[in-house]
């Protein structure tokens, strides 16, 4: 795998990158980030409750393990067997009574849990069998679901709920609150690596269920607050019919800053237009490309072209919705760096 040596000074020392989210957006960050000579913790949310994860969470009770797979698989060694290893702990099973729809990888963690007794040691030791380049941390060990409440005082439960709205649920009405139910604290290893980072990533990945939902633990907007790190925001591509319909950028970095008690230091944002057979495919779904209007805004903003080539086919047995387009993992890695 090829390594980079950009941001880094000889003599200096490593810098500390710490990135909070969960699912698809943190694995493109991590997964461009590990080439660089930087010192890499991934804080992950604990709200998912969708797909292979949510199966799992409701059948054995322990944290949901979707988002911590997708972040130790692309910190993963990819040298000798490492690719072996990490294509095997990203595998979906496509057919099977009862293993349709599952990740291997997501079954191993289980497994795990059950062996070592918390979900915290499965991450460590499951760490070690792929030779992780980084740390991947629960932002905490409580078992939670979102809540959802919106401007019109209805309140939706549940992150696979909130993501995909119910039938009769209008996913065009604003959220005016997410919480967790029950309250949670943030995990000690967590708030230790939001503490000690020198930058701090956000984003990308839906707004409410991937990057606010780790904002809403508590203890992590503090930490935040005592942490010496810049704060920086990746832009999502696209807006999220049931959570980000009709916003603009400017309208994502306000609820950013709302649950983090910080304005970003830095917003990277793509300026390079979408296929058009790729917008209209969006269009079917109500989602549109999230409009720049952060021209005046304070903070500084980090314009480039960071889309992918490559457009996401829907894997079998996979019955969650993804994202057809995604951040391309270098070049969003090499704006990240150009801010050290």
């Amino acid at each position: 795998m090829k390594k980079f040596s950009a941001g880094l000074k000889k003599g200096t020392t490593r810098k500390k990158v710490c990135t909070i989210g969960g699912g698809t957006g943190t694995f493109t960050v991590l997964s461009g980030l590990k080439k660089y000579p930087v010192d890499l913790s991934a804080v992950v949310t604990v709200a998912d409750s969708g797909g292979s994860t949510g199966r799992l969470r409701d059948e054995f009770g322990y944290l949901p393990v979707g988002d911590f797979r997708m972040a130790l698989a692309a910190l993963a060694n990819e040298n000798g067997d490492g690719n072996i290893l990490r294509d095997l702990f990203l595998y979906r099973f496509e057919k099977g009574e009862g293993l349709t729809g599952h990740n291997f990888g997501n079954l191993l963690l289980v497994a795990m849990t059950d062996l070592f007794g918390s979900e915290v040691a499965a991450i460590e030791r499951a760490s070690k069998v792929l030779r992780v380049e980084g740390r991947v941390v629960p932002v905490s060990d409580h078992n939670v679901q979102l809540v959802a409440e919106y401007a019109n005082g209805k309140k939706v439960v549940g992150e696979t709920s909130i993501d995909e709205p119910p039938e009769g649920h209008d996913g065009a009405m604003r959220i005016a609150k997410l919480s967790l139910k029950p309250r949670a604290r943030i995990h000690e290893s967590a708030r230790q690596a939001i503490e000690e980072a020198d930058i701090l990533i956000l984003g990308p990945g839906d707004l409410y269920t991937s990057t606010i939902a780790n904002l809403v633990v508590g203890g992590v907007r503090e930490a935040i607050a005592h942490s010496r790190a810049q704060l920086v925001f990746v832009m999502n591509l696209m807006t999220k019919y049931g959570q980000t319909a009709g916003f603009g950028a400017r309208e994502h970095v306000d609820e950013i800053a709302r649950y983090a008690g910080k304005i970003p230091d830095y917003v990277i944002v793509n300026n390079e237009p979408l296929p058009e057979n790729v917008s209209k495919r969006y269009e079917k779904e109500r989602d549109f490309p999230v409009k720049d209007d952060l021209m005046d805004f304070t903070s500084a903003v980090v314009r480039a072209p960071l889309l992918s080539s490559e457009i996401i086919a829907t894997k079998k047995g996979d019955t969650v919705r993804r994202s057809l387009i995604r951040h391309d993992s270098d070049k969003l890695a090499r704006e990240i760096m150009g801010l050290l």
